[in-house]
């Protein structure tokens, strides 16, 4: 993971490849894929009163052998106090102390690459990857909806792979660029996890993420959170998950849905239909 309960639905898909008993017939092709869905989340985050977020994320995939990327553009719905700041969709606000007021509009958007196979043991069973992220500060820093500034993030992932169980750690460090006004702290952030390949379409999981906070004095984000993913047909799946937070800091619980689909799987799907 990445200290992002949202990743869940891409380590899903990357271990449903990897150990199900099919993942061997993957065209040697570019990997081309298209997600999306909605996330609900409360919390007060450290302030007094309730923000709740509606995130939609529109997220395209591309893997080609050993390189991957990804872009997300989300569009939010923010109900909070005046003057909060939402500093990464969909995970951590900054509480205002205003009025209640509600917000939406497309928030950062955020494009990551991925190189698989840093280091792979002699059996294969443990893999290492990098990844490269950029939050893009294009969301409306006016309506609280970003902070104006693009953050970056480097991460490391390592999975060890069993029969129908993959673990994951992850450890990464996030740059954070400052708003007029606000000092955000660079944070560490990690996570731990698994999931396991209950049928051949079905998986269940479950990730604990931990991010030190932005604003030096408060909590730290920990959260727990669990999915199931579902294969529907030959080009789809669906993921449910939930999460709640462990620290006065964190969300007080969320969920969401999540639809992603393999384009190239699609593509044969529908010329066999002709």
């Amino acid at each position: 993971m990445k200290a992002d309960r949202r990743i869940t639905a891409t380590v899903a898909i990357a271990a449903f490849v990897l150990i199900s008993a099919d993942g061997a017939a993957q065209d040697a092709g570019a990997d081309l894929r298209f997600s999306t869905g909605f996330e609900y989340s409360t919390g007060k985050y450290g302030g007094t009163d309730d923000i709740e977020e509606l995130y939609v994320p529109f997220t395209f995939r591309a893997g080609f052998d050993r390189i991957g990327f990804r872009l997300t553009a989300p569009w939010l719905r923010v109900t909070a106090p005046e003057d909060t700041i939402v500093t990464d969709a969909g995970a951590e606000p900054l509480p205002g102390d205003g009025a209640t007021v509600t917000e939406s509009g497309f928030g950062d958007i955020v494009g990551a690459l991925t190189f698989y196979d840093l280091y792979v043991s002699d059996t294969g069973n443990f893999v290492v990857d990098v990844t490269g992220k950029i939050k893009f500060g294009t969301a409306d820093e006016l309506k609280g909806l970003g902070t104006g500034e693009n953050d970056y993030t480097l991460q490391f992932d390592a999975y060890r792979f069993f029969d129908r169980l993959s673990l994951q750690g992850s450890a990464g460090y996030r740059l954070r660029g400052d708003p007029p006004g606000v000092g955000l702290n660079d944070v560490f952030l990690a996570s731990v996890g698994g999931a396991y390949l209950a049928s051949n379409n079905t998986m269940v999981g479950m990730y604990l993420d931990y991010r030190e906070a932005a604003i030096s004095g408060s909590d730290d984000i920990q959260e727990l959170s669990g999915f199931a993913s579902f294969r529907l047909g030959r080009a789809w799946r669906m993921e449910l998950y939930a999460f709640t937070g462990l620290t006065d800091s964190s969300t007080d619980f969320g969920g969401g849905i999540l639809f992603s689909t393999d384009l190239s799987q699609l593509r044969v799907s529908e010329r066999q239909d002709y």
